[in-house]
């Protein structure tokens, strides 16, 4: 049965949370990211609710464009012609307990998973700093948590549905398609819609959170190793206007959590006696559970609850990933640049990703570092500081992350991407006709507007 086309509009207000619905709007208002920053080009968007209805939306419409969980701060998602929302591909399909696997819908959200797969014994290896977004859109532009043993969210998944732009159900599996399957996996949506993903698993486990305070900046290049390996996942905030890392928050399996109990200082810094939240000033409500209580590993290795706005929405964020040989010259080096970036940040975090196989992740065959900044929402200032940024960053071959802010040229963006070439030509065999092509993905990508 066709699907209705209707006319949708998100949140306005630029509080507006990333898992409330789409709402009813008239014709002429606009469709916007979570952050508010993006007027996304139109405002036709499809609900599928079956694989069917994903099939019958290509049939019905030459061109259009996936949009998830709206958490991206760039035009990655933008469409001038139809949107497709996984809203309501939202399902868990199925729990393989003897592989260890689960199958999953791609709009699903991982604070809707992953209780689910706790209450089942299981836990995804890694989770990012926010359960409000969507597992394919974390997925195709590998969006990550922390951890130097850690990968990023597309590491755990084995295997992928997809609908091509020729109208086609296609699985691929990591097993059955080695020669495709890392190319395919982070996809930045130019290859088809991922209508269901596999997931690897492993046992569920219990965590606790513990949070110290102004860690001199110069410990980093004695210690830095030992810091960021201080337990399971470990962020490091700062807002670069001292010599101090502002906070250091480590996550750790109940088990290791001896060694931080009753730890009043780790290197130099001290150990907090109240929640925090990353910025300074802002109630710690809506941050999960610190102080070392226990709790479940979904509940502790996202920075924030699910049950709760993350934050303002009234931010933009950029983030760049250098090798981890290369972390404590290139954060020296951003330090520098503390009186540019103080007046218009609202913090930085400073983690570690483990290397992957992934053609187009910021990780791909070296273990990273990733410098993450959250801005106030001031695009004129920030734009002018990206440039400055990214220059400082170049001598160590920083990535940008694909779902937000960056100003590299695509030229610099090529020579970071050995297997660009091989995508290219995934993206020709798969969508000869450009049905998924944006203006992001032309610029960036395909090297062409």
């Amino acid at each position: 049965m066709p699907i209705k086309l209707k006319k949708y509009l998100a949140p306005t207000q630029q509080t507006g949370d990333p898992v409330t619905p789409f709402k009813d709007a008239q014709t002429g208002q606009q469709l916007v990211n979570w952050a508010g920053n993006i007027t996304y080009s139109t405002n036709k968007i499809l609900f599928p609710e079956t694989t069917e209805e994903v099939q019958e939306a290509l049939r019905s419409n030459p061109k259009l464009k996936v949009l998830g969980s709206r958490h991206c701060f760039n035009r990655i998602a933008d469409s001038e012609h139809v949107f497709i929302s996984t809203r309501d591909l939202n399902k868990i399909v199925e729990l393989d307990k003897e592989a260890h696997k689960v199958t999953v819908e791609a709009g699903i959200k991982y604070g809707e998973l992953a209780p689910f797969l706790h209450q089942n014994g299981y836990s995804l290896p890694n989770m990012a700093s926010l359960p409000h977004i969507s597992v394919a859109g974390s997925v195709i532009t590998a969006t990550h948590g922390s951890g130097v043993k850690n990968g990023n969210l597309a590491t755990s998944v084995s295997a992928v549905e997809m609908v091509l732009a020729d109208g086609s159900i296609k699985s691929f599996s990591k097993e059955k398609d080695q020669d495709l399957f890392d190319g395919i996996v982070v996809n930045l949506g130019a290859l088809g819609i991922i209508t269901q993903l596999t997931l690897d698993l492993q046992p569920a486990f219990t965590m606790q959170q513990f949070v110290y305070q102004n860690l001199p900046l110069n410990l980093l290049e004695t210690h830095f190793t030992e810091i960021v390996s201080a337990g399971y996942s470990v962020s490091l905030f700062t807002d670069w206007s001292s010599n101090f890392i502002n906070e250091v928050w480590i996550k750790c399996r109940e088990q290791e959590s001896k060694n931080f109990e009753s730890k009043e200082a780790f290197f130099e810094a001290t150990a907090a006696t109240q929640h925090l939240h990353p910025i300074a000033n802002i109630s710690a409500e809506n941050c999960t559970e610190q102080l070392g209580t226990p709790g479940p590993w979904y509940d502790r290795l996202p920075h924030f609850k699910m049950g709760f706005m993350p934050s303002s929405g009234v931010e933009l964020q950029s983030e760049y990933f250098v090798p981890e040989k290369d972390a404590v010259p290139a954060i020296k080096a951003i330090a520098q640049l503390g009186s540019q970036i103080n007046p218009h940040l609202l913090i930085s975090e400073i983690r570690t990703i483990a290397e992957d196989d992934l053609w187009l992740s910021p990780c791909y065959k070296r273990n990273c570092v990733a410098i993450h900044f959250t801005w106030k929402q001031d695009w004129p200032a920030v734009s002018k500081l990206l440039p400055v940024i990214e220059a400082t960053l170049a001598p160590f071959n920083a990535r940008p992350h694909w779902g937000k802010l960056f100003t590299m040229a695509p030229e610099a963006l090529a020579t970071q991407y050995e297997k660009l070439p091989d995508f290219k030509a995934l993206i020709a065999k798969f969508d000869p006709e450009g049905i998924f092509k944006n203006e992001f993905l032309a610029r960036n990508i395909l090297g062409k507007i």
